[in-house]
């Protein structure tokens, strides 16, 4: 079973049939001599960025959301214990449970026939852009020893078919697919292309190993940048992702202890931030205010919230989410509702589904069923359509007291008809079966 999503309509229609002989594993060469398209660079790289999309993924991906709030922390994969355990019929956990070995190895021939394929018979000549988008496949498919090959093979074509832009997306890539020590071995393979890292690679290289938690080396990256006369000096953004990874990978612990020191040194972070006369952004400090929150410093979560005004910067509606979800946490409903309408007050966000939930759980538990109604009201005439678990929470609890016809027959039935739409536009997305 091979997930997939919809075709979209920027896609032309010569791109759309390259794509289903791919999917139903026809020849190309009928497709591509057949059309008289000229193929363009974007062309080509939209064909390239598909096959990821339809053959890599597994088939209980398909409908899912993209966060991570739910999901264990990622780890560091090793490709062979991985091969060995899929020969033996094993079970692999991680990014690459449930994949169809057998799509993904179709998937990644069609690309690489379709790459050569365009440039042999199609008149074609590949450039950096399609270079990254193939390297790109390659990865997303695990095939490390392949990719240095091809990496090797475009060099050889010309000093710019390898750019340091296309080795910064392949240590993002191989970041996200969890092989964080496969980006560290390309982060130091720059050399063997005469490039040198910039900060940009600095940071992904940062983030790749955060990711993981491999935060030693993460530190080690730093300090490095650190040292007087080094040729690119941190930036706000170095900072800002070690502080949102000691936050979040802290509170993907189970030991109170790793906690509190992630959270430590989040903090010491900031403060050394500080001192080097950076300005942290609103993305900073939302990363520090959440993890405070979250670990029940609410006393240095609001000393930081003061310190934005101080500072010019403008909290928006993920700042005051943290607060509001701490205080509707420990039964502070007051003082989250007043949080929720200073927002709303100072135009600093826009209130939706995300402010009002917790307020109107933590409303329902503590009996105030005719506030949690008038907050669901209020939600719906906002534009938003609750969640159907807080929906039937609230009507539950009204039913309880005897006093479901306060919310209305009207707002009833409309709340009702956008759940069914929301659900809809989630069965939309199909699997495709591939014989």
């Amino acid at each position: 079973m091979l997930s997939s999503k919809p075709f979209s309509g920027n896609f032309s229609s010569i791109v759309n049939q390259i794509l289903a002989a791919i999917i139903q594993n026809r020849p190309l060469g009928d497709v591509l001599v057949e059309s008289r398209h000229r193929w363009t660079t974007e062309s080509v790289s939209e064909v390239l960025r598909s096959i990821p999309r339809h053959f890599f993924q597994s088939s209980r991906s398909v409908g899912r959301q993209r966060t991570f709030r739910h999901r264990a922390p990622l780890k560091q994969r090793n490709l062979r214990q991985e091969f060995e355990k899929i020969s033996k019929n094993v079970l692999v956990l991680g990014p690459a449970a449930h994949r169809d070995q057998r799509n993904l190895s179709l998937g990644l021939d069609k690309a690489l026939e379709f790459f050569h394929y365009a440039e042999s018979h199609l008149g074609f000549s590949h450039n950096e852009v399609t270079c990254r988008e193939m390297s790109i496949v390659i990865a997303r498919a695990n095939r490390i020893r392949d990719l240095w090959d091809f990496l090797k093979q475009m060099a050889m074509r010309g000093k710019g078919m390898v750019p340091l832009s296309t080795i910064t997306c392949l240590i993002k890539v191989l970041g996200e697919e969890g092989l964080a020590n496969e980006a560290m071995v390309a982060f130091y393979r720059m050399k063997q292309f005469h490039l040198k890292p910039d900060v940009v690679a600095y940071n992904t290289m940062i983030h790749a190993l955060c990711r993981v938690g491999n935060f030693k080396k993460a530190r080690f990256l730093l300090e490095k940048m650190e040292l007087p006369g080094f040729h690119c000096p941190p930036d706000v953004y170095t900072y800002t992702i070690l502080i949102a990874s000691y936050c979040k990978y802290g509170m993907q612990t189970g030991c109170r202890k790793a906690i509190r020191r992630r959270i430590w040194e989040a903090n010491h972070l900031f403060r050394i931030m500080l001192f080097k006369g950076f300005v942290p952004d609103v993305v900073t400090y939302n990363c520090l205010i959440d993890g405070c929150c979250k670990t029940n410093r609410i006393e240095r979560a609001q000393e930081l919230f003061d310190d934005m005004s101080k500072r010019g910067c403008v909290p928006n509606r993920i700042t005051y989410n943290s607060f509001i979800r701490y205080y509707s946490a420990v039964n502070e409903i007051d003082k989250a509702v007043e949080m929720l309408r200073r927002m709303q007050r100072m135009g600093h966000g826009v209130s939706s589904s995300s402010c009002y939930t917790p307020i109107i759980h933590a409303l329902c538990e503590d009996g105030r069923v005719i506030e949690a109604r008038d907050f669901l009201v209020e939600l719906f005439e906002g534009g938003s359509i609750p969640r159907e678990y807080t929906y039937k929470l609230v009507c539950g609890a009204l039913d309880s007291i005897g006093e479901l016809s306060l919310l209305g027959d009207n707002i009833r039935d409309s709340i009702e008809d956008g759940l069914r739409s929301r659900l809809e536009r989630a069965r939309k997305v199909k699997p495709i079966m591939i014989h």
